[in-house]
């Protein structure tokens, strides 16, 4: 049995309700929830995004041959998967998806004919729509009603629904011959992590976690996404369980050990140069002590154990040092101040692991699940780690049972939906004020052949999307579109999903415009046409939105890569010189109700 599909129907043999939610279009949306992310300055675990960096973003990313769009109307799969929702009463209440599935047995496509791939139509209509029904009502939110904020109400209203790890540790095979532990760990946003060993000689890697919950949303994540780095796809799979040393579970209880120590008081300014710029701090705990670098950090603290990556922030006078095991920060955290006379009268104690970060998408989906405004999302991760990771696996499975029972195992993982038989006269627009289901990396309409491609930042999105879409119809101008999945889109590319995470998306803000003394010019500059032509240079616009009360407007691209690129190059113009310019939220993001 292929390896990576032979773990899914462990994963989704969790229960399933039958009581889906329908997909609800909403053609007129809520302007007033576009509001601007007020934490784009924040640190992502010490490593804060710059909005500004566009360039350097994009610089070097692989370019995966499956994002180009499928052009022929006829590659797209699912064809058939048409009012979907006329099979669903003979259903039963309680479903479970089969965890005896084998390879031969997933739903696959059956049939081809002159390069047209789709399936059998017969087949389809009582057992995938089944399984994508049954994967639908997990992948959405339940009824608010019945949970609240209430870390124990949420727990037990999960808890026959939780899926356990048969490990800590986390297999990767495959993996590339010159492969570090911060590279690989650049892809690790699941919990806290105990230790990673990369074996180059046999190009495999284990990664330990602090719990299994996070061993096992990282496992299911890796799966979903289909890993891929420097270009390998990387295998996946269990490392053999071992108890967590003694040390370290005291030192984690007691003392909240992480791999990532915190160093503060550190010189990191000439201290010559304060006294003629009273602007200068100076940092130091003494006078005229060694300026810190990275390479004085690295060759002092290299003695206890190998170093994932350091971050030193200058302005600030500290550092973070990650190290690749716990076991070798607590020995810092015990043993440098007393060894070292440098660091003798500095602050020295644990900081957050930066593979411990829940991105935003995941938050969003995570409060999507369970029915929580998603501006509360944040009280999940505080209050209870353990039911958020157990929600994002929920989904990460059903999201897999959803693509592949449509696709085959080959489609695990895609992002990118296929719209077909569109109206006419249809616009983007149009079509971004009916979704609701997720953040947008790009939408492509080919008007001459009636169809359009939606490709989500993640899959469960584009799983979600697709089963409420299959089961319920979409439609657009009362008329009932086609809808399958595209062409694969491969994951989505560290860079981004890291700009992502520190609020990116297709949305650009633009506050503190004066209004009125634009209206008093002989020609307005802010109009929607002048704002078209100009944010036009970085990519096509979809929408644009002005909020006269609130002194601001929004410009909606069609790709998010514009808008960074915009975001990046128009405080150039003068005129946004002085002007508030920053994303803002993508409404096809916002959680229909």
């Amino acid at each position: 049995m292929n390896q990576d599909l032979g773990i899914i129907p462990d994963i989704v043999s969790a229960r399933l309700n039958d009581n889906v939610r329908g997909f609800e279009t909403q053609n007129d949306f809520n302007i007033k929830e576009s509001w601007a992310h007020s934490d784009m300055n924040d640190y992502m675990n010490s490593y804060p995004y710059d909005p500004t960096s566009y360039q350097k973003m994009i610089q070097g990313q692989h370019r995966n041959s499956n994002t180009d769009y499928m052009l022929d109307e006829k590659q797209y799969m699912g064809e058939q998967h048409r009012y979907a929702n006329r099979n669903m009463d003979d259903m039963p209440n309680n479903m479970y998806i089969d965890s005896s599935y084998t390879e031969n047995q997933w739903p696959h496509p059956v049939d081809s004919h002159q390069g047209m791939v789709h399936h059998n139509t017969k087949d389809y209509s009582h057992s995938n729509i089944r399984v994508a029904a049954a994967a639908a009502s997990a992948i959405t939110k339940v009824e608010p009603q019945t949970l609240s904020v209430n870390s124990s109400n949420l727990s037990s209203n999960l808890s026959s629904n939780y899926v356990t790890a048969p490990s800590r540790t986390v297999y990767l095979g495959n993996i590339p011959p010159t492969l570090t532990a911060s590279d690989l760990l650049d892809h690790v946003r699941s919990g806290v992590i105990e230790e990673v060993k990369i074996l180059p000689e046999k190009m495999c890697a284990f990664i330990s976690f602090l719990d299994e919950n996070s061993s096992l949303l990282f496992h299911s994540d890796a799966i979903l996404k289909r890993l891929n780095i420097d270009g390998k796809d990387i295998k996946i799979g269990w490392g053999k369980p071992s108890p967590l040393s003694p040390i370290i579970a005291t030192s984690v209880a007691t003392d909240g050990a992480t791999r990532n120590i915190f160093i503060g008081q550190l010189n990191t300014t000439d201290h010559n140069k304060q006294k003629d710029n009273d602007a200068t701090i100076y940092h130091g705990s003494d006078d005229f002590e060694d300026i810190m670098t990275e390479e004085k950090l690295r060759k002092d603290l290299e003695e206890y154990g190998d170093i994932d990556c350091i971050k030193i922030f200058k302005e600030k006078g500290f550092a973070f040092v990650h190290f690749t095991s716990i076991l070798s920060a607590i020995k810092v955290v015990n043993n440098l101040s007393n060894s070292n006379p440098y660091y003798s009268k500095k602050k020295i104690y644990y900081g957050k692991d930066r593979c411990a970060f829940i991105t935003k998408t995941q938050k969003h989906n995570a409060a999507q699940f369970l029915g929580i405004p998603t501006s509360k999302a944040n009280s999940l991760e505080q209050t209870n780690s353990g039911l958020l990771a157990n929600a994002l696996l929920q989904q990460s499975a059903a999201a897999a049972a959803i693509a592949t029972s449509a696709g085959g195992s080959n489609n695990l993982g895609n992002r990118t939906v296929y719209l077909g038989n569109l109206p006419n006269d249809i616009r983007i627009e149009d079509i971004c004020n009916t979704i609701r289901c997720g953040l947008l990396q790009n939408i492509k309409l080919l008007s001459d052949r009636h169809v359009c491609f939606v490709t989500f930042i993640d899959p469960v999105s584009a799983a979600q999307f697709y089963a409420m879409s299959s089961i319920y119809g979409f439609v657009l101008q009362k008329k009932r579109c086609k809808v399958g999945w595209g062409k694969h889109s491969g994951p989505l590319s560290n860079p981004l999903t890291l700009a992502v995470s520190n609020g990116a998306s297709r949305n650009v803000y633009i506050g503190n415009i004066d209004f009125t003394a634009d209206g008093t010019k002989r020609e307005r500059y802010f109009t929607d046409s002048n704002l078209r032509r100009i944010f036009s240079e970085y990519g096509e616009v979809e929408q644009i939105n002005f909020l006269y009360s609130k002194n601001c407007c929004f410009v909606n691209y069609t790709n998010i890569n514009n808008a960074i690129s915009a975001i990046d190059k128009i405080k150039n113009n003068p005129t946004f010189k002085n002007l508030k310019i920053n994303f803002g939220k993508d409404r096809c993001g916002n959680i229909a109700h």
